[in-house]
């Protein structure tokens, strides 16, 4: 019988766009999931402790403050309601996914099942944002916070030119500025590479920690809302609203404000990259994500109007410990300080664990599909953690909090988070439609509309009304992953190149803590899954599955496959 080529005759620029649409498809993904050597030892109220650890940080302790005295004045309450509800409509739609797909990774698999490999790419890089970034935010919130406790505790006092940022964000003038009396933030370079260790040593160790961690700031956030409340005045609400000044407040500084406080809620979707470390992903992951979001968000706006109306909005400028600072002007209230500085470092410390947790994960799960080098996809012989990217990780993130300010790195993960946002909720809409039958552990209410537009919709507004300067860099850093994904990512794409997945990536692999199966590819076995392995191409059930089939490109054949030497698909007689 003849050959009939599938994909030789067609045009190079059709064939590249069929490889960027191309969808990884979703039967590959969930049998990788069952095939994992991290460990799951995560129940749900760890993942519970997860979801809080990563979102009671920099959000509430620092930026508060932040976007009160810059953006929205009081009318920051409104910032976080506002804020709240986008998270809150977004985090059913994580919380379908999740379950429907339990695999680390996050919104860069769900993406990747849906929309296809660049998108995937582009949300994948867009992370890099929300957690790496996130983590160097909350790391110089964290240092502030030692300085401030050394301070009232110990009398200690730290220099400005080995604690704070060497280069400050002017917001009237939309520009940078030197700082010329600092040189290097050296607490939070320490905090972030500590962290960085103990993820490597093990997720176990971490989640212990983390436990103790949330439990102690809980405690600090309740009695600051119930400490400081005697002294609120209500003449500092007035004007709730302050009138239009330049490029802060006003309606448009409202949203502003939305945006910047935005970086509060993130860490609810950090619970879904600890996907293969939890025993009962497909069920954990939802209550994970939506009971740590629903807590955090009444504390937030509790926390929002117990700081206005107990100072004037205008004083919180340039604090970087604002609940601290509005204490210093009223009386007794130094062991409320002590306190809320004691469960500010261990509150940070959390974030900084949970968001430097869930980046190596994301680069794992990239590497694991060719997107990133292999390297990012080894696991420890001892620790089974994924110990290159968290150490990568942990580096970058201690150069981005030893040199930025706070405001330039809470603005950027914000803008990174509002995109994943909107990507998580279209995810849900089309995987209702291209895999109906497909089981979910939890459903968005209402189908697929009611809950994932109004979603999507709010957090395009909110990025759209964004700042300039910070929707530029978010372009910038976008366009700087399209250029590594084509030099790389491209050239390397599992899905896209099964060819190069060939004999050297054997012993590597193996020697990586994963197995790779000669018929199929790499995998990471789970000794408890006693599945039959299927054939590259398949999935598990003799039929075909290239990615490309999934997408409809090409028809699916109940044939074997052969690559030429270039990579087209034939169909053997």
């Amino acid at each position: 019988m003849a050959e009939p080529e599938i994909q030789g005759a067609q045009p190079a620029w059709r064939r590249v766009l069929q490889r960027l649409i191309a969808r990884k498809p979703l039967e590959q993904i969930l049998q990788e999931g069952r095939r994992t050597q991290m460990k799951r030892v995560l129940g749900r109220l760890d993942l519970i402790a997860v979801g809080i650890g990563a979102i009671i940080g920099t959000g509430i302790f620092v930026l508060t403050g932040v976007a009160a005295a810059e953006n929205a004045g009081p009318a920051v309450i409104v910032s976080f309601i506002i804020a709240g509800v986008v998270s809150g409509l977004s985090a059913f739609s994580y919380s379908e996914l999740s379950s429907m797909v339990p695999i680390s990774g996050s919104a860069f698999t769900y993406t990747y099942a849906t929309m296809g490999e660049l998108m995937a790419w582009i949300i994948g890089w867009d992370l890099i944002l929300e957690y790496l970034v996130g983590a160097a935010t909350v790391a110089v919130g964290w240092s502030a916070y030692v300085v401030s406790f050394f301070s009232d505790v110990f009398n200690v006092h730290f220099t400005p030119k080995t604690t704070q940022s060497p280069v400050l964000w002017d917001s009237s003038s939309l520009s940078f500025k030197v700082n010329h009396g600092s040189y290097i933030n050296i607490p939070a370079i320490f905090v972030s590479l500590m962290v960085t260790l103990l993820l490597v040593v093990g997720i176990k160790q971490a989640s212990w920690v983390n436990r103790t961690i949330v439990c102690i700031k809980l405690v600090v956030v309740v009695l600051f809302i119930f400490g400081a409340c005697k002294y609120v005045d209500r003449s500092n609400y007035a004007p709730f609203v302050p009138p239009r000044s330049g490029n802060s407040y006003g309606v448009k500084g409202i949203f502003k404000g939305t945006q910047r406080v935005f970086f509060a809620y993130i860490g609810f979707d950090a619970v879904s990259t600890a996907a293969q470390e939890a025993k009962d992903p497909q069920h954990d992951l939802p209550w994970g994500i939506c009971l740590s979001l629903g807590i955090c968000t009444v504390l937030y706006i509790a926390v929002a109007t117990v700081l206005c109306g107990i100072i004037s909005y205008r004083e919180l400028k340039g604090q970087a410990s604002p609940l601290v600072f509005a204490l210093t002007f009223h009386d007794n209230t130094r062991w409320l300080r002590i306190l809320i500085e004691l469960g500010a470092i261990c509150g940070l410390t959390s974030v900084i664990l949970i968001l430097l947790m869930g980046q190596p994960r994301i680069f794992f799960t990239m590497a694991r599909d060719g997107l990133f080098p292999r390297i990012f996809g080894r696991l420890h012989r001892r620790f089974k953690t994924p110990y290159v990217p968290t150490i990568v990780s942990g580096v970058v993130c201690a150069a981005l909090a030893g040199i930025l300010p706070v405001d330039i790195l809470g603005d950027m993960t914000s803008v990174g988070t509002l995109l994943a946002f909107i990507l998580v909720n279209i995810g849900v809409i089309i995987m209702r439609y291209t895999h109906p039958h497909v089981e979910r552990g939890f459903r968005v209410p209402g189908g697929p509309f009611l809950i994932p537009v109004p979603g999507a919709l709010i957090a395009l507004v909110v990025l759209v009304l964004s700042d300039g300067p910070t929707i530029y860099r978010l372009f910038i850093w976008l366009a700087i992953g399209l250029i590594v994904y084509a030099l790389y990512g491209y050239r390397h794409s599992r899905i896209g190149n099964p060819e190069r997945w060939s004999d050297d990536d054997v012993a590597y692999f193996q020697d990586s803590g994963m197995v790779f199966d000669e018929e199929e590819g790499p995998t990471k076995l789970d000794p408890m899954d006693n599945s039959e392995r299927a054939p590259r191409g398949t999935l598990g059930n003799g039929n075909s599955s290239s990615s490309l089939q999934d997408n409809g490109i090409l028809e699916a054949q109940p044939v074997d496959k052969q690559y030429t030497s270039h990579g087209d698909v034939r169909a053997a007689g």
